[in-house]
């Protein structure tokens, strides 16, 4: 029962919320009431979540020696030494084989997708991770992938709208990640990542707010565009972006006011308020559609 509970931990279950990028081409493109549409995007949600899985036990494999040093890292399976490396080893390959095979099963573009994003963070592994700004612009880049896995990977044309605000709310939420890592390092970057050497506070509260803003731009304008008023028959949209407003502020609150955010997934069980305003959003969202 223990290794069982130790592959689980290692697989990082709560990260999967990330992978809800892959249904917003599903919902925006008014393909969520399609039986068929919505079983493809759930497989290749399943593909993502296993293939992300197995990313996740690489990097603590390789960063098992570094984690030991970390105030809450240290905790995790492999560095704790709960779990062996040859064990780690065959669930990495179960999970990348079994995430192929399901994204193949759904198209050969959601398997050439699930590759690059593997591609991706094996180069960002090894090194790329160290390079200042390149290494949030590289975990914004996994975050792509998942919308157009949702999107051309089952055969739904993306929106560019979509697309650069999709970016914009990952670049937002990585350079958040590397702002609350700051915090809970309190200055102390020695032992952990070294790219952290080459962030001061002020340079990230900067790229905050600049991709926070872009993020409000981005979404508001995609909500008035004619292209999206004529897909949805509607121009009430625009009433969903103060979810999207109130769901940002809340999140730059917690992360100065109760220095969390350093994993960006969590934060929506432990916040209540970002919580309900994503409900919010999704429930006012989907009335305002329905009728299209």
């Amino acid at each position: 029962m223990n290794l069982l509970k130790n592959c689980w931990l290692l697989m990082r279950p709560r990260q999967w919320v990330k992978n809800g990028f892959v249904f917003m081409g599903l919902l925006f493109a008014n393909e969520w009431r399609q039986p068929v549409m919505l079983r493809r995007v759930l497989l290749a949600t399943l593909a993502f979540s296993l293939v992300a899985s197995g990313v996740y036990v690489l990097n603590d494999l390789l960063d098992r020696e570094r984690d030991l040093h970390h105030p809450t890292k240290k905790s995790r399976p492999l560095a704790a030494g709960e779990i062996s490396v040859t064990v780690a080893l065959l669930l990495l390959a179960l999970l990348w084989i079994a995430g192929g095979a399901v994204g193949l099963w759904v198209s050969r573009t959601v398997l050439l997708i699930l590759l690059a994003y593997v591609a991706i963070n094996i180069l960002y592994s090894l090194g790329l991770r160290q390079v200042v700004i390149l290494d949030v612009f590289l975990i914004a880049a996994g975050f792509m992938l998942r919308i157009l896995a949702g999107t051309v990977g089952v055969g739904i044309a993306p929106s560019q709208w979509l697309l650069i605000c999709g970016f914009m709310v990952a670049l937002f939420l990585g350079f958040a990640k590397r702002r609350a890592e700051l915090y809970a390092l309190s200055g102390e970057t020695s032992n952990h990542r070294s790219v952290l050497e080459h962030y001061q506070p002020v340079l990230l509260d900067k790229m905050i707010v600049v991709t926070a803003t872009c993020v409000i731009l981005t979404y508001s304008l995609y909500t008035m565009s004619p292209v999206t008023v004529q897909n949805h028959h509607t121009e009430s949209l625009i009433y969903t972006a103060p979810f999207v407003v109130y769901g940002i502020f809340r999140y730059i609150y917690t992360l100065h006011n109760q220095q969390t955010g350093t994993e960006p997934a969590n934060e929506i069980f432990r916040d209540p308020h970002i919580l309900l305003s994503i409900a919010g959003w999704l429930m006012v969202t989907l009335w305002l559609i329905s009728g299209s």
